[in-house]
């Protein structure tokens, strides 16, 4: 299963974001679930230095991702930079509807 977990601040702004896991939904390099959440986080993470030139601290190994706002994440809170986090998690909702026991996603306020 892929657990992610969306790191918010207490305004509820996002800043940052773990992905661990397989989905195991399909044999390695067939599986549409684990496709689908890596093409949203990594294309986030890079829309949002394309795009806004906001480089998120991330690390990415086998089944793991984990990316953070640079500073103490406020300084675009209000902006494109919240719009791309919030449209990120929206698409992984849409992918938990339909594969919803092969990924898991909690928000937390850290």
């Amino acid at each position: 299963m892929i657990k992610v977990r969306i790191l918010r601040q207490k305004d509820g702004s996002i800043h940052g974001f773990e992905v661990k896991g397989h989905a195991n939904y399909a044999k390695h390099g067939e599986d549409i679930v684990c496709a689908g959440v890596s093409t949203v986080t990594v294309g986030t993470v890079n829309s949002l230095e394309a795009l806004t030139g906001t480089i998120m601290e991330s690390r990415m190994n086998d089944g793991f991702l984990s990316a953070y706002l640079p500073g103490d994440g406020n300084e675009d809170a209000g902006g494109q930079t919240q719009l791309l986090l919030e449209s990120m998690v929206i698409m992984l909702n849409s992918i938990a509807e339909s594969y919803g026991k092969y990924i898991q996603i909690k928000e937390v306020i850290t």
